[in-house]
């Protein structure tokens, strides 16, 4: 008998992992594609929005490596500014080959499949089912790939989730060109230390890098440290400004194990569902990530649960329901993303004077904050807000 998915789902980060699961409990026949072996290192902060907990049935406490409840701000490195930070929650601070391998594992005990060393090539469309054609390698690293034996399969499905990252190959073969995304770019390393007590400090630094910031963020284990550019319009030797803020920490970056990534940055509302409206972008594939805070984990787990949601409805006879998903992300994240991208290039175009009109203020800090978690939104700041930061730039 013909093996046929209700759904592939290809990449095992929190959007591919949040769809794969909730679609797999709902009794669907799912399979996860992921190129690289799991669990695997994911270049990234670690932040979390805690609301996220409410998103799902099971608890996520195992994979908290820290919680964060004070901020500290510092402008080429000095005038400090220590925030205690006023939430119901404080934010986490996960490591992202445990957390999103916790979520894959969720979704295997509920049923889907996986498929992990397992490197998508090519998708095509026929016969009323999507035919994926993989590569997966036998033994090994995935860089060994072309050196060891491979197998290449074709699994079929009724649907397909795009949920590979801002440098996967999936919305280039589904046919989705000219994405509205701004790419910025972060170098990270992770540095162990003695352990971190709860209730950390994140560290900020503004001024040392144009067009982005440098973070220090605790795990109980040690420290991620990096420097992120939101806006990678300006030629900067961005490693020997990371190593120069990581002295402060006493931390040598040079001698640390650095990641490049990019950041695929949201700048603009797009169509998220392929034309036969058989497929859909979930996560970085989608560009949802944070224009102003890069904040990318929070928004990815949302658009995993939306497009589970649009296939499991498609599955049952709603044939509206994949244009919907477009449409739900445009309201529900479209609208915040537009503010925090005139934000971003209010925070960049002005930095001395936002450091020190906006952020040393603990009201504006806690209120971001309070965003980050997800207690309130960018919508929910009141137009007279805007108003009086309008009056400081004049």
């Amino acid at each position: 008998m013909e093996n046929i998915y209700d759904c592939i789902i290809v990449g095992s980060g929190p959007a591919g992992g949040t769809a794969a699961y909730n679609l797999a409990k709902c009794g669907y026949k799912v399979l996860i594609i992921e190129k690289e072996s799991l669990p695997r290192y994911k270049p990234c902060g670690g932040g979390v929005s805690p609301v996220v907990q409410k998103w799902f049935d099971f608890d996520f406490s195992s994979v908290i490596s820290q919680k964060v409840k004070n901020f500290r701000y510092t402008w080429h490195g000095h005038d400090p500014v220590n925030i205690e930070l006023k939430l119901k929650e404080p934010l986490w601070m996960v490591r992202r080959n445990e957390f999103d391998f916790f979520i894959i594992k969720q979704a295997q005990k509920v049923g889907a499949e996986l498929y992990d060393k397992t490197e998508v090539i090519g998708v095509q469309f026929k016969d009323n089912l999507w035919h994926v054609k993989a590569i997966h390698a036998a033994l090994g690293e995935p860089r060994l790939r072309r050196e060891l034996p491979q197998q290449t399969k074709i699994e079929k499905a009724h649907y397909l989730i795009a949920a590979d990252g801002a440098k996967g190959p999936m919305a280039g073969l589904l046919g989705f060109k000219q994405r509205k995304h701004t790419i910025g770019g972060a170098i990270e390393a992770e540095a162990s230390t003695v352990s971190v007590k709860n209730g950390a400090t994140a560290h900020f630094e503004f001024g040392m890098v144009k067009n982005g910031y440098l973070w220090n963020f605790p795990k109980i284990d040690g420290y991620s440290l990096g420097i992120g550019v939101l806006k990678n319009n300006q030629k900067q030797n961005l490693k020997s400004i990371a190593s120069e803020y990581s002295k402060i920490f006493n931390i040598d970056f040079n001698t640390t194990k650095q990641y490049g990534h990019p950041i695929s940055l949201w700048n603009g509302n797009q169509t998220l569902h392929a034309k036969n409206e058989k497929a859909l972008l979930a996560g970085e594939a989608a560009c949802i990530v944070d224009p102003l805070t890069a904040e990318g984990i929070r928004p990815s787990i949302f658009t995993g649960l939306k497009a589970a949601k649009a296939v499991g409805k498609a599955l049952s006879g709603d044939i509206s329901a994949i244009q919907n998903y477009t449409k739900i992300i445009h309201k529900e994240i479209g609208t915040d993303m537009q503010i925090a991208n005139n934000l971003s290039k209010m925070l960049y175009m002005f930095p001395n004077i936002c450091y020190n009109k906006i952020l040393k203020r603990h009201s504006a800090t806690n209120t971001m904050a309070r965003i980050l978690c997800g207690e309130m939104r960018y919508s929910d700041v009141t137009k007279e807000t805007f108003v009086q930061l309008g009056k400081m730039f004049k």
